[in-house]
């Protein structure tokens, strides 16, 4: 795990000190590969007992989830065990708009979500972030299950049964590309299977990737744009120490704030890609279970590090797909792996530079203390 950090650390300097024009060209070459994935289907990668591309499509989704949650635990420092309930906001949102009790498109239920989902953020946020700790933990947690207790006991909301025939992105057929299979190490074209630009239908999800991914790259590039501002600088003083982040002048409670209504936002989005591709959503979408596991995807990753959450959000949906012909003995590997990483690198996959370099501090510390006890 140790030898994982130095690498990527090492690949991470050697990228920055290429020339601009080169860093550009290779990440449009890698983000061109990773748009093309379902396309291509990979040996190694393609899941051969799921269809690739809808496990592409869960990917992409999850990792919008880890990086909303990331702002609120990695940047704010805030432990949200009922991130689920900002996910189940935004997917109903759309059901209740475009299907159970309206006929709005899909493109205007979007911001219309994206806006109930941030205001439940708020409101969720003002009474309870003046509480710290494991206390705005067990709230967060109450949240995600009330949302789902509130949407299996109201007829409105569609109950148990949940709401069906959700409308989906607006579809124009430009073009169709075709999928390739692999004999041994030679690519095939594959002449009984196709993609059809901006077509969405249920029985192919390539679209659906396509879009999740080209909302994941905005967000990401909103991200980096609020930890490198002032709002950023405040979200980690506050997490690095609250007393003295109010001692010099930052109005924490106003940025934590601020965190919670961004990942609530970011979270509704999520949802609402969740309920284009379903075409039905009910409360058993949103257990409690699954704030565990958005939670988890940003400890493995690295809090606080954007790549290393989605990393993370990526391999936990891909991995139990990956090996589905294990059956049930999968998810006991699944656990005896998520062990190891947590017991020898308990930073996570890709922690971010500053935590590196304190953990860097910390070692050369130590060794300086022993060679002090030692003389």
């Amino acid at each position: 795990m140790r030898t994982l950090g130095s690498f990527v650390t090492r690949f991470r300097d050697r990228f920055s000190t290429l020339p601009k024009g080169t860093r550009l060209a290779v990440l449009v070459v890698l983000v061109m590969l990773v748009y093309l994935l379902p396309i291509i289907n990979p040996p190694g990668l393609t899941t051969v007992d799921s269809d690739f591309a809808s496990v592409l499509f869960s990917m992409a989704m999850y990792a919008i989830i880890a990086v909303g949650l990331n702002i609120v635990i990695g940047y704010a420092g805030l432990l949200d065990l009922g991130y689920v309930g900002f996910f189940a906001v935004g997917a109903f949102t759309v059901a209740v708009l475009g299907s159970a009790h309206g006929h709005i498109p899909w493109l205007l239920c979007v911001p219309a979500a994206i806006a109930v989902t941030m205001i439940s953020g708020v409101l969720l946020g003002a009474p309870t972030l003046r509480v710290r700790g494991d206390y705005l933990a067990i709230v967060t947690l109450g949240f995600g299950e009330i949302i789902r207790l509130v949407l299996v006991n109201t007829s409105w909301l569609g109950g148990a049964a949940g709401i069906s025939n959700l409308p989906t992105p607006p579809s124009v057929s430009l073009f169709s590309i075709p999928h390739l299979v692999w004999n041994g190490a030679v690519p095939l074209v594959d002449p009984t299977a196709s993609s059809t630009f901006l077509k969405f239908s249920v029985t192919d999800a390539t679209p659906y990737y396509w879009l999740a991914l080209s909302v994941l790259l905005v967000i990401l590039f909103l991200d980096w744009l609020m930890q490198n501002s002032r709002v950023g600088r405040s979200w980690e003083a506050t997490r690095e120490d609250e007393d003295a982040a109010e001692l010099m002048g930052v109005p924490t409670f106003r940025f934590k704030l601020l965190a919670f209504a961004m990942g609530a936002a970011i979270g509704g989005l999520s949802g609402t890609l969740f309920a284009a591709r379903q075409g039905f959503v009910n409360p058993d979408n949103f257990t409690i279970i699954y704030s565990s596991l958005f939670v988890a995807m940003v400890v493995v990753g690295g809090q606080g590090n954007r790549w290393g959450v989605v990393a993370a959000a990526a391999l936990l949906i891909w991995l139990p797909e990956r090996f589905r012909f294990l059956s049930d003995a999968r998810y006991l590997l699944f656990g005896i792996a998520l062990i190891l990483l947590a017991v020898f690198r308990p930073q996570g996959l890709l922690p971010p530079r500053r935590r590196i370099r304190a953990i860097a501090a910390d070692e050369t510390e130590e060794v300086l203390e022993e060679g002090v006890t030692h003389a």
